[in-house]
């Protein structure tokens, strides 16, 4: 996913992870601290807001696309059960980053943006070329790369431990659910250190 945005015959766009990555250093540590659940914190900063509900509406529309492919992907009756089990997992995760993201936006006054319908992300996605369970599990692995590197893409910009830990603990979820997917796919481990993020 090399462009912004992907659109559908509906007109419809979902947001790439790429982009999210070159966007989220501008994200004000307010935002970052509704994230984390620190509204007190929150509460004694200043920084400008406004653009922080746009970043934060593309890490939504990211995660509406990740419970959408978790969705595709166990609905497509290519999964083991084992394997299905595991991605419903990945997909609660997913849902609970969706409500954290909700709950920061509104907070911020802005307004979340919805989440389309499966059919859009399907397109998108390019479901219908998913064959077995290998294809399956490939997409989803290329989802939780393009996350775990947007989530760590935003770390430098804090300089509160407090605000970088939340990007931090979001980038663990992504690279659990990466390193897990890769090895069922049977894939080695990344061929040396400090692989993810750069």
């Amino acid at each position: 996913m090399s462009s912004l945005i992907h659109t559908s015959t509906s007109g419809a766009s979902i947001p790439s992870r790429r982009a999210f990555m070159g966007r989220t250093g501008t994200l004000s540590a307010v935002a970052v601290a509704l994230l984390a659940g620190k509204d007190a914190l929150a509460q004694g900063m200043a920084g400008d807001t406004s653009k922080d509900v746009g970043i934060l509406n593309v890490a939504l529309g990211l995660e509406h696309e990740a419970i959408n492919a978790y969705q595709l992907g166990a609905g497509s009756g290519l999964l083991q059960k084992p394997v299905l089990d595991v991605a419903v997992r990945f997909q609660a995760d997913h849902k609970a980053h969706r409500d954290a993201l909700i709950a920061t936006i509104q907070k911020l006054g802005g307004t979340p943006v919805m989440e389309k319908k499966l059919d859009e992300y399907a397109k998108a996605l390019k479901a219908d070329t998913l064959r077995n369970q290998g294809d399956v599990l490939d997409l989803a692995a290329r989802l939780e790369l393009g996350a775990i590197n947007a989530y760590l893409g935003v770390i430098p910009a804090f300089g509160n431990k407090d605000l970088a830990k939340v990007a931090g603990r979001l980038a663990a979820d992504e690279t659990m659910h990466y390193t897990l997917l890769q090895n069922a796919l049977g894939r080695p481990l990344p061929a040396g250190a400090l692989s993810f993020g750069a």
